[in-house]
């Protein structure tokens, strides 16, 4: 019966499912509709449309389903199961009619239109039961034959045997998974005359959808799509078609590898110094059996944006790549092989990973292989867009920039040239974010800028306002980073509630490079100038009017981020040769910068997970991982690509390396830790205490092989003055400061050898946020306390849901794992808190970020801050802010001698899809609404209810600033 005339029961009409409706508008290019008798038609959104159009004439009738408000809505929900089928299916470029009634039926039920979808629901069983009946009862039809679309076209049977062969491989080994429902649910979306492609894509999707009710889907996921990047590489490498499963790896990467370089090298990818390498000796050192350790998120993202690939084929296997980046690293090694397999041995154990310019340059052609660049901008024409330039090509190999703004003369300040008034800093700032913008790394990442002003400059205020949507679109950045510049001298006025004065730094040169009481002392000087009338361009504000608008922009744009220019000076090993006018893009290097010097680091990160047994630390392990990271990351600086001289002349005079850690939380959870107790402090001291140690007892052992860094002499080093020392002279600068000073290990020892052989690098430690590097280790990122026990993470490769794997574990040791706990993680977006039959034990240890007081952030920070001798990216989270609240967390930062903080992270406007995972990977996370904040003179009023703040919208696909 027509389905505008029939009626359910209930009294609504009968719904016409999407895909079954007959139309004849143009399919979306290249996609494809399995339906359910076998047969492959274009994919056609069109037809979404009708059936959601007479969807909504069922059930509110022909007069409200043809107004404009229903028009607009059926519009919008079939943009939105168009992106979601589109964003899920990846290459294979084929959707079952199921899926496509699923998109739908989650379309309508998110956006709220509920009726509807109960209706959507009622029919779709309907019909499902009328197609049963229709089944001849004593009759059963033969499965049809299926033939797959070769690389040349041609078609053959498809090999049945070989796909179980495939997924059963995958599921080897690993507990609570199972073939049977992989293979019935990939055979549903086979089709005659399907492409190889697409055939590999089918049980990778298929397992994709069972990770939300068993985490390990994850590695059987993993283990598919090895299988079609083997077939990829190996066809490429070859020349002719090949496949082989993971049990022919044993012996095929060992002659596959010599291949891949000769191909590397022929296609300009590969430096050829590594095709004189003893290849038979490296190839046989590969270790086939850790591509099994792969989490299905982590590979993905090697395939889709680190492994090398020519002609639109990728050609570089997993352990292949490891090497190809250990060969790099080992380049200038006397006995390189040696090193190779050892640094290789290192990386695909995830033990450590070394950051994403080494890992996608490191034994390239262009081995660009450092990850942060701070550069101070000249007060000129000629300087400002030399600094411009030096950011483009910078990042056009995957640098991440810090630019120090703060010489150039603010708004109204004299221009002798012209006589005339310059137009302050600001303009200037959105050419360097439309350069951002315009150099993209390869496509392989956009390109990220962050820039930074001290908080005297008299641009201050519109340098707040640059991330906000409203205003002059000239006087915007809407791309780019920025952060505060922050002296000790205006906190104090801010604790004082005093006067604070903006100066031109054309006038005011000497503050830029004063800190502590030096600064002070001139900045008085300058006061009383202004007072006299001596300066041209000076402002008096109240310094807690401007904390609160800082405050503000915080809360409003997640911009400018807020750092501590003081103990970032104080504490520098480097203070005897020149000074820190910035950080960089993710707010952990804290380097001298000058007209001269463009400051360098080269960052990886140990995987503390990988060195935690159920009994605390695993120190020889560590001490292993941490001499043998150190050895590489030196390495960078002599290997390194450097695209301007004066970056190379600084690296080579300082040799500075950032070593950080990842799987924090991970670590924390495996020692049953609640992250929000005095245990997880107490852990996050002793953990960096060791890796400090080690660290700096690496740097030493260097420097009595390769010799000292050249600008070692004056600085804290040779002075016997560890970042643990550093300490006091910040509490001299400014008393007050509340830092643990305790230590557990032979420090004295270890001073005595720094002061007597002396340190290969300036700076050793440096706490990067690790998001795509964690990602590929399958860990938790850098410091990160969890977000959620059970999301979907997008980033530029797609989306993917991740579990918190140990939740699982201890969840199903107490039998609690069944599809109704998944249901409730859902329902309260990945929170434990609020599900009544998890005890409290559970509850506590699995709290996610918004669910953990800040404060027990800012204090494991803090211990960590004083074995650091550069700083770390330390975001915050509150889940109901407040102007108070946000007021005493980045007081408590400053006081507890933090040198800079990172994002201020906020909820997402929506949640987690509460109707079902299955079958969607969908998207739980979406971006932030803005919050509407009060003047900066008053107190920052907050809605708890509203949806708030741009701070940082956890994992946003479009924001490449910390992956």
């Amino acid at each position: 019966m027509p389905a505008t005339h029939a009626l359910h029961t209930n009294g609504t009409r009968p719904i016409q499912p999407a895909a079954e409706t007959v139309a004849h508008a143009p399919a979306e290019p290249g996609y494809r509709l399995i339906r359910r008798n076998g047969g492959v038609t274009p994919f056609d959104p069109a037809k979404i449309t009708v059936a959601l159009t007479k969807a909504f004439l069922a059930v509110e009738g022909s007069t409200a389903a043809g107004s404009r408000r229903v028009h607009d809505i059926v519009e919008d929900l079939t943009d939105q199961v168009v992106s979601a089928l589109t964003r899920r299916v990846g290459e294979g470029r084929t959707f079952h009619i199921e899926d496509v009634q699923d998109q739908v039926e989650l379309a309508l039920m998110r956006e709220g239109h509920h009726k509807v979808a109960r209706a959507y629901v009622l029919y779709r069983a309907e019909r499902a039961r009328e197609r049963e009946a229709e089944k001849p009862a004593t009759v059963q039809s033969a499965a049809p034959s299926l033939n797959v679309k070769g690389e040349k076209g041609a078609l053959l049977p498809l090999d049945e045997a070989r796909l179980a062969r495939i997924v059963d491989e995958a599921c080897e080994g690993l507990e609570a998974v199972s073939p049977a429902p992989i293979l019935s649910e990939t055979k549903r979306n086979l089709y005659d005359g399907i492409t190889l492609d697409e055939l590999s894509l089918a049980p990778i999707l298929a397992a994709r959808t069972m990770v939300e009710q068993e985490p390990n889907y994850t590695f059987v996921s993993a283990r598919l799509l090895m299988d079609k990047l083997r077939r990829e590489a190996l066809t490429f490498v070859s020349g002719r078609p090949e496949q082989a499963t993971q049990a022919d790896m044993g012996t095929r990467y060992a002659t596959y590898f010599p291949d891949f370089i000769r191909t590397g090298i022929e296609a300009e990818l590969i430096d050829p110094e590594l095709g004189r390498f003893d290849l038979a000796r490296i190839g046989a050192a590969l270790k086939p059996e850790r591509d099994l350790n792969f989490q299905y998120l982590g590979l993905q993202t090697l395939y889709d944006r680190y492994f090398l690939h020519t002609k639109g084929k990728r050609f570089e296997l997993p352990q292949a790549f490891f090497m190809r980046v250990a060969m790099g690293l080992a380049i200038r090694e006397i006995d390189r092989e040696a090193r190779a397999i050892e640094f290789y041995d290192l990386l695909s154990s995830f033990d450590f990973m070394a950051s994403t310019p080494t890992l996608f340059n490191s034994g390239t052609t262009r081995p660009q292989l450092s990850s942060c660049f701070l550069t101070t901008i000249g007060d000129d024409l000629d300087a400002i867009f030399k600094g411009v330039k030096d950011n483009a090509l910078l990042a056009k190999y995957s640098g991440g920039l810090g630019n120090d703004w703060t010489p150039v003369r603010g708004l109204g300040a004299h221009i002798k040239g012209t006589n005339g008034e310059s137009q302050g800093v600001v303009p200037f700032l959105k050419v360097a974010n439309d350069t951002a913008i315009a150099v993209n790394q390869g496509g392989k990442r956009k390109g990220a800028v962050c820039a930074y002003l001290e908080t005297w400059h008299v641009d201050i205020e519109e340098f707040l306002d640059l991330r906000k949507n409203t205003g002059d679109d000239r006087r915007r950045t809407h791309d780019m980073n920025t952060a505060n510049w922050v002296p000790d001298l205006f906190m104090e006025r801010v604790e004082a509630d005093g006067e604070w004065t903006l100066f031109s730094p054309d006038e005011t040169p000497d503050l830029h490079d004063l800190y502590g009481k030096p600064f002070k002392a001139a900045y008085e000087a300058y006061e009383a100038k202004a007072a006299a009338g001596e300066l041209r361009v000076s402002r008096k504000v109240r310094a807690l009017d401007l904390w609160r608008r800082m405050l503000t922009m915080v809360f409003e744009t997640g911009h400018p981020w807020i750092t501590f220019k003081d103990p970032c000076n104080i504490r520098s090993p480097q203070g005897h040769i020149g000074v820190v006018h910035s950080s960089n893009l993710c707010t952990e290097i804290t380097l001298n910068t000058s007209k001269d010097e463009v400051a360098v680091c080269n960052l990886g990160s140990v995987n503390l997970l990988n060195h935690v047994t159920e009994n605390g630390l695993d120190f020889d392990r560590l001490a292993r991982t941490v001499s043998t990271a150190m050895r590489m990351l030196d390495n960078v600086v002599d290997i390194n690509f450097y695209t301007i001289p004066e970056a190379r002349a600084s690296n080579l005079r300082h040799r500075p390396v950032g070593l950080g850690l990842m799987g924090f939380q991970d670590a924390l959870q495996k020692l049953k830790i609640a992250y929000a107790s005095d245990a997880a402090v107490e852990f996050a001291d002793r953990s960096m205490e060791a890796i400090s140690y080690h660290a700096i007892s690496a740097s030493v052992d260097l420097a009595a092989e390769r010799g000292r860094y050249p600008s070692f002499d004056g600085s804290l080093w040779s002075r016997g003055l560890l970042p643990i020392d550093s300490i006091k002279l910040l509490e001299d600068a400014r008393p007050g400061v509340d830092m643990d000073e305790g230590a557990t290990l032979d420090w004295d020892a270890l001073r005595q050898r720094v002061k007597t052989t002396g340190m290969r690098n300036s700076n050793t430690m440096a706490i990067a946020p690790t998001a795509t590097i964690s990602n590929i280790c399958g860990v938790s990122q850098s410091i990160e306390p969890g977000y959620q026990n059970l999301f979907v993470k997008s980033n530029m490769s797609g989306d993917f849901t991740v579990v918190n794997a140990q939740l699982v574990h201890d969840l199903k040791a107490r039998g609690l794992w069944d599809e109704v706990m998944v249901s409730d993680l859902k329902y309260f977006d990945g929170s434990v808190g609020q599900i009544d039959r998890i005890p409290d034990d559970i509850k506590v240890l699995y709290a996610t970020a918004f669910e953990i007081d800040s404060a027990w952030l800012i204090a494991a920070a803090s211990r960590r801050q004083k074995w650091i001798d550069q700083a770390q990216s330390l975001n915050l989270y509150i889940a109901n802010p407040s102007g108070k609240k946000l007021d005493e967390l980045y007081r408590l930062a400053w006081k507890m001698g933090l040198k800079t903080t990172y994002y201020l992270r906020s909820r997402s406007a929506t949640h987690v899809e509460k109707s079902t995972l299955k079958g969607t990977d969908g998207k739980l996370n979406a971006v932030s609404a803005l919050a509407v904040a009060k003047p900066a003179a008053a107190p920052i009023v907050v809605d708890p209810d509203a949806a708030w703040g741009k701070a940082c919208v956890i994992d946003d696909p479009e924001c490449e600033a910390c992956q």
